[in-house]
């Protein structure tokens, strides 16, 4: 009876350390990223560009606090809409033949939601015990916690917080599209702040075989923004 005590606290106690350990890197990451300054902010635009396969798409993306965002881009002169409007998500896609906006399932909206700078899912996924610390790992030969976090759908995210800045220096997603398993490597670079906003103006993502790049040449913040962007008729 003695040693199973024993052993038990030794695992509320490894337990406890892993928590406070994973409370701790959230809340460095949240004021490394100043995510904890960008409520007194209300808007941000980004414009760039996403490259694939050769091809350059031009792109924009519009966020208001709390809640609302807006991906447009132009593919062969026809806009991809994705946009959620503070309560649900909406996409156009013109490649299926069709310019009517389809309504989102609540992960796809949740997936699209966790691009808005605004929402700091790190944080929103602790307190939803969504998170686990699964130790470190050297990303381009820099040690980095190793966190998991179990997101909608099913899906596992391992994200990877550079020890020392507190940035996220890698990601890789575990996801099902279409019953297909695949998974998504990102690498974020170039983290420039601008106007209190602080992002990396590069993510190269790689997956099944291809890769993606996204790069911000803009970025405004607090311009004015109606809130008819965010709605699609």
């Amino acid at each position: 009876m003695k040693k199973l005590f024993l052993t038990l606290t030794c695992l509320l106690t490894v337990t406890l350390l892993a928590a406070q350990s994973l409370n701790e890197i959230v809340k460095n990451f949240t004021v490394a990223n100043k995510l904890d300054k960008i409520t007194n902010l209300q808007t941000i635009k980004l414009t760039g560009k996403m490259s694939m396969m050769g091809m350059e798409m031009p792109m924009v993306i519009y966020m208001k606090n709390p809640n609302k965002i807006k991906s447009v881009a132009t593919i062969n002169g026809q806009e991809m809409i994705q946009v959620f409007d503070g309560e649900k998500g909406y996409m156009i896609n013109p490649m299926t033949g069709s310019s009517t906006p389809v309504e989102m399932g609540e992960n796809d909206a949740k997936q699209l939601l966790r691009s808005n700078v605004f929402q700091n899912y790190m944080d929103s996924y602790l307190r939803n015990n969504q998170l686990a610390l699964e130790g470190v790992e050297n990303v381009d030969g820099k040690p980095a916690f190793k966190i998991k976090a179990s997101i909608e759908g099913g899906n596992v995210i391992r994200i990877f917080v550079d020890k020392s800045s507190y940035l996220i220096v890698k990601t890789v997603a575990d996801v099902n599209q279409g019953g297909m398993a695949m998974s998504l490597e990102s690498i974020p670079t170039d983290y420039t702040e601008t106007s209190g906003v602080l992002l990396p103006m590069t993510t190269t993502t790689s997956a099944a075989g291809m890769e993606f790049v996204y790069k911000y040449t803009e970025v405004k913040v607090n311009e004015p923004m109606e809130d008819s962007i965010f709605k699609i008729k």
